[in-house]
Parts: structure tokens; sequence; C-alpha cells
């Protein structure tokens, strides 16, 4: 059974930067594409970037692209995001999965996900 465990997040000030990182094991995460998303305290999970399987394609919500820029590294099975140019409004738990690259607005909203992460905490303060 395939497990994903996010790392990275934090706290960190208005116009930092992160790296947050996502470990599969159990399985290979090769043969999926793999995505990130974000909850906000009372709001709804939200696609934040997505990859192909095999890093091929990439895929950014408005509100991160330009800043931030997923990768995969599948000979260490691991995904990552990094984040620049962080805002207070960029606070959340980001959570990572596997089946979905957000090229589709049903990928987006999560339909077709395998797997979910148990997601990491970045605070950003004013």
């Amino acid at each position: 059974q395939l497990q994903l465990e996010e790392s990275g997040g934090g706290l960190v000030q208005a116009g930092g930067s992160l790296r947050l990182s996502c470990a599969g094991s159990g399985r290979p995460v090769s043969h999926y594409a793999m995505a990130w998303f974000r909850q906000a305290p009372g709001k709804e999970r939200e696609f934040v970037a997505g990859v192909f399987s095999n890093g091929a394609k990439k895929y950014y919500s408005d509100f991160v692209e330009g800043r931030s820029t997923i990768s995969r590294d599948n000979a260490k099975n691991t995904m990552y995001l990094e984040v620049s140019g962080l805002k207070p409004e960029d606070t959340a738990v980001y959570i990572c999965a596997v089946g979905v690259s957000g090229a589709t607005p049903a990928g987006r909203k999560g339909i077709g996900v395998q797997a979910w992460g148990q997601g990491t905490q970045v605070t950003v303060s004013s």
C-alpha cells in the first residue's frame, strides 16, 4: 500500500520561501502523477500544483504561478514543492497526493486521487 509523508513545513515570514517534500513508501511513485493541494482553516481544499509521472508536464494554480516550482525525483520516490514570495494567505496545511496531475478540472478537485498524505503545516507571518 502506498503511503505518503510530507515534510518541510513551518513558520516563515512573509516574503520568505519553503521547500516541501513528499516521500512515498510501500510502492514506487514513478507510476503516478502527483500533486500538491492545500487547505486553510475554514476553507475548502484547493489544488496547488501537479506533475506528470515522468515530470514532463507541470500545472500550477494561478495563486502560485510564477513563484513556485514542483518537481520530483522518482529514484528517491519523492516529490517537491518550492514556493517563494510567501504571503500570509498561503498559510494552510499542504497535502500531497498521487493519481492526479491537475491537467483536468476533475483532478484539480481531487477526483481520481489514489492516496493522500497527512499534510504539513505552513504558516506565513506578516
